[in-house]
């Protein structure tokens, strides 16, 4: 046996052991060096999965129709459509049901006093209600804990106004990391990820899912692209796999691939993996402000 080959079935056994959904991978040695084949490795970043084939580079994502991608110039797969199938798509529909049902009833302690605290702060409604996109474009109210002053907007405005370099940041991703709206307690909740505990409504609702791409604003729709139908085609969710990939640390382009990529490779075990992953992620506080 060639090299080349030898290299071929490695990488071969390494793809079928994190696609979960690939389908008819087909190794091509006359496309490849001897060279390439035993320098190809696989690694992970950021829990999506990529492949580096000498020093070309590609996430693993599927097209809308089954086709052959090819990286580098030996190796051909064969994508198929959707990775979720009915089945398990309902399959996880039920664990959102029952996750977030049980979240509220054992978060219920925690939820009445912060409730309180935010009322008392300021006489101000408890939650904050915002307009987002859903699925299939839908838009809906999603929930949050209030986190800044009720006269948010003038204060934006107002900040905005003064500060060309905030106006730049605030161009860019839609985040001001010293942000004038935020209260002391909000900035708590913030950091904490509580503030969007009123979210588990959302997914009772089935406007959410609790793992899904992070639910944009209609001004947002023309930095997705061609990406927006992706982001249409799930449920945005409570944590996806921006959360888990350092949130706020992450550039909004890098944000946008990462939708792309849950929504292309939306299957069981990528939904898990996130749950387990969102965890170490909360605790961190990694990107959180």
């Amino acid at each position: 046996m060639s090299a080349a080959a030898a290299g071929g079935g490695r990488l071969l056994r390494q793809l079928r052991s994190i696609c979960c959904y690939a389908q008819n991978p087909v190794f091509n040695p006359s496309r490849l060096g001897v060279k390439s084949a035993v320098e190809t490795v696989v690694k992970v970043a950021g829990g999506v999965p990529v492949l580096q084939f000498g020093a070309i580079e590609a996430e693993r994502v599927p097209s809308d129709h089954a086709m052959a991608l090819s990286f580098g110039r030996g190796l051909e797969m064969e994508r198929p459509a959707s990775p979720t199938t009915k089945r398990e798509f309902d399959l996880i529909r039920l664990i959102d049901v029952i996750l977030a049902t049980a979240a509220l009833v054992f978060l219920a302690p925690l939820l009445l006093p912060i409730a309180a605290l935010i009322k008392l702060q300021d006489g101000g409604p408890i939650f904050f209600a915002h307009r987002r996109i859903g699925m299939d474009g839908r838009t809906f109210h999603c929930l949050k804990f209030r986190s800044m002053v009720v006269d948010a907007e003038a204060r934006l405005a107002e900040y905005l106004a003064k500060s060309p370099e905030a106006q730049l940041e605030w161009a860019q991703d839609h985040k001001l990391r010293n942000d004038p709206r935020i209260t002391k307690l909000g900035a708590f909740l913030r950091k904490s990820s509580l503030d969007e505990l009123p979210q588990l409504i959302n997914v009772l609702r089935g406007e959410m899912g609790v793992v899904g791409p992070r639910p944009i604003v209609q001004a947002e729709i023309v930095r997705y692209g061609r990406t927006f139908r992706h982001y249409c085609s799930v449920r945005p969710g409570i944590t996806g796999l921006w959360q888990v990939s350092g949130r706020n640390d992450v550039s909004y382009r890098r944000r946008v691939a990462l939708d792309r990529a849950y929504a292309r490779s939306k299957c069981l075990a990528v939904y898990l993996g996130i749950i387990v992953k969102t965890i170490p992620a909360v605790l961190s506080r990694s990107g959180s402000y």
